[in-house]
């Protein structure tokens, strides 16, 4: 009983720390610590064994991912050093015009993170073009910030055949599948969300002016707004801004459609079974041809490759020290019951892997960290039920991507921080977009899924 409590105390404190604005490691050391001497684990084994070295374990993360964090943050910030991410969201914007402000907001970061850009670049991307999309169209803050999240951080995710994030690589690098498993399952997760998501935004928008609840400018916003009319005379022309996404796309799409061919080489079938290799090659090859388009990341692509290892570490740690502390709580009693109480429950497999995913999610408040808990701890047992893997691939990741996205979630707070925003302000949007739209979408596949079983 005690090491229980103990249990809910350690994620109490988790949670209650990262919402104070923690740092998540030192939340998480805090917090491992109260579970450690709870469950009367030794206290080496807790930080020493448990934490770092477990099956999931903070290094152990770390040194399976190390590479595709790395090769992602270095794209994105060539991205960025090129201008050629702002170069896509202008283009956009003025396709679609400043009215379209939060269709623009959510298509951008889509196309930015499917294509492999790292979500906090997207963030500082849009920021600046926002203010001045905000301003013309007379969008609430909280609005634009929701618009931001559901492009940048639900169905390119988790839903979206082939993308190179995290998630998608987690759970075929742990099942053996590749990054298109369960696809038309993705694409119609990514439809419901996009849909939803964006009807949603939309509507609240309509009621915000009609209650004279607009944009109010910040002092931060008004240097944004400068930075963006500086650099959009300068701004490279959208077919070479957009040039390095699709080399990434292409490449994560090329050996799929090459087996479909019915075509066999062994580079094909690495690129297959390596999804975290494969991944990073192309990342990396993107942020080759942004060598070769564009002149000043060639002038100084040493500094821009060291500062985007640079940026790849606090993602990594931060990361990896959520999934340490999963590593510790697997290993109490409290879990393993939690866990025969989920598998034991009178359920369908497949809503039983929804609830577990998301449970599981919600207490690490992250899908990445989330997921590789359940692939290490609960996915033997679905596969033993007789779930393909293809099919435990994408409603797993569906699903670990709902409850993420609680209030102590870390990209909840740094996209708020940014912002200028606060939960009490723009939590319910954020909620809604991120939380309550992605679980509905992963619902309607499981009963689709189920259907057709």
């Amino acid at each position: 009983m005690i090491g229980n409590i103990g249990l809910l105390l350690g994620l109490a404190l988790l949670i209650g720390l990262a919402l104070r604005g923690w740092n998540i490691l030192l939340a998480v050391l805090l917090s491992i610590l109260v579970i450690g001497l709870t469950n009367g684990m030794a206290l080496q084994e807790v930080f020493l064994q448990h934490f770092p070295f477990g099956a999931s374990g903070a290094f152990s993360f770390a040194g399976n991912f190390l590479l595709l964090f790395l090769c992602g943050a270095l794209f994105g910030r060539v991205m960025a050093a090129s201008q050629a991410a702002q170069g896509v969201a202008m283009a956009i914007t003025n396709w679609l015009g400043p009215k379209q402000a939060l269709l623009i907001a959510m298509l951008v970061c889509a196309l930015l993170t499917y294509g492999g850009v790292v979500v906090f670049v997207v963030i500082f991307t849009m920021y600046p073009i926002g203010v001045t999309l905000m301003k013309e169209a007379n969008i609430p803050r909280r609005l634009y910030a929701a618009a931001i999240a559901l492009g940048a951080g639900t169905f390119t995710m988790t839903a979206l055949p082939g993308t190179p994030s995290i998630h998608n690589v987690i759970a075929a690098r742990e099942l053996g599948t590749d990054l298109f498993a369960g696809g038309w399952y993705g694409v119609l997760a990514g439809v419901l969300m996009a849909g939803l998501g964006m009807w949603y935004l939309q509507t609240q928008w309509r009621k915000a002016l009609a209650a004279g609840d607009g944009y109010v400018a910040t002092p931060k916003d008004e240097q944004m707004a400068a930075l963006a009319s500086a650099t959009g005379s300068s701004l490279p022309g959208w077919v070479r801004s957009i040039t390095p996404v699709v080399v990434v796309l292409l490449l994560i799409v090329l050996p799929r459609v090459l087996m479909m061919a019915g075509l066999n080489a062994e580079w094909i079938s690495f690129a297959l079974t390596q999804p975290v290799l494969w991944a990073s090659f192309a990342l990396l090859m993107g942020a080759a041809s942004c060598y070769l388009l564009f002149p000043p990341v060639r002038e100084n692509f040493v500094r821009t490759a060291g500062q985007g290892a640079d940026d790849a570490l606090l993602p990594l740690i931060n990361t990896a020290a959520v999934i340490g502390f999963g590593g510790v709580v697997i290993q109490t009693s409290g879990f393993h019951s939690f866990a025969a109480w989920l598998l034991g429950l009178d359920l369908p497999t497949l809503v039983s892997v929804f609830l577990s995913a998301n449970l599981i999610s919600g207490i690490t408040a992250s899908a990445s960290g989330g997921l590789q808990i359940f692939m290490s701890s609960l996915a033997p047992a679905y596969l033993e039920a007789g779930v393909s893997p293809e099919l435990l691939h994408r409603i797993a990741n569906l699903a670990a991507g709902g409850l993420d996205s609680l209030p102590h979630s870390g990209a909840v707070i740094a996209l708020f921080t940014l912002m200028g925003l606060t939960h009490k302000e723009a939590y319910r949007d954020i909620f809604v977009v991120t939380v309550l739209v992605p679980m509905l979408a992963a619902l309607a596949v499981v009963a689709v899924a189920m259907a057709l079983s």
